[in-house]
Order: C-alpha cells, then sequence, then structure tokens
C-alpha cells in the first residue's frame, strides 16, 4: 500500500476521492444531517491534519481513505 500526500493531487481529484470516500460508506455524522459540502469540507480538514490518509493500493489499482491508525496497523501487520 502507497501513501499518497494529498498536496500532490489535483484539488478536482482530491475533491472526487472525498465525495467517492463519502458516498461508499455512508457514514452516520450523528443526530445533526449534513450536507454533502458539509462532509466534503470535514473529510478535507481531516485529511489536511493527516488525521486520514489517502492510500493507493497496486494489486487492486484503487485508491482509499484510512485514519492514520488505520494505516499504522495495515504497515505493521505481516
Amino acid at each position: 500500500m502507497i501513501l499518497i500526500p494529498p498536496d500532490r493531487l489535483s484539488d478536482d481529484l482530491l475533491t472526487a476521492l472525498l465525495e467517492d470516500f463519502i458516498a461508499r460508506e455512508g457514514t452516520d455524522y450523528g443526530i445533526e444531517e449534513l450536507t454533502l459540502d458539509a462532509k466534503r469540507q470535514r473529510l478535507r480538514r481531516q485529511v489536511e491534519r493527516g488525521d486520514v490518509v489517502i492510500t493507493f493500493d497496486p494489486v487492486t489499482e484503487s485508491c482509499n481513505l484510512l485514519s492514520r491508525q488505520q494505516f499504522r496497523q495495515l504497515a505493521d501487520s505481516p
């Protein structure tokens, strides 16, 4: 698994990755219902802080977003 720095992606590509992740995950945001734009902004801030990382899997040729902790666990596993 390859870690992709977000600053290496165009803004359009990063936005598309964030929106794809949001659509696939169907994340529950609690009591308040958030718009796609609000979800995207929240996720973008997490990526910018490094709490969420962008990965590329050369085997499946796909990108995914993982929490920093998930990425570490995968990197440490045999």
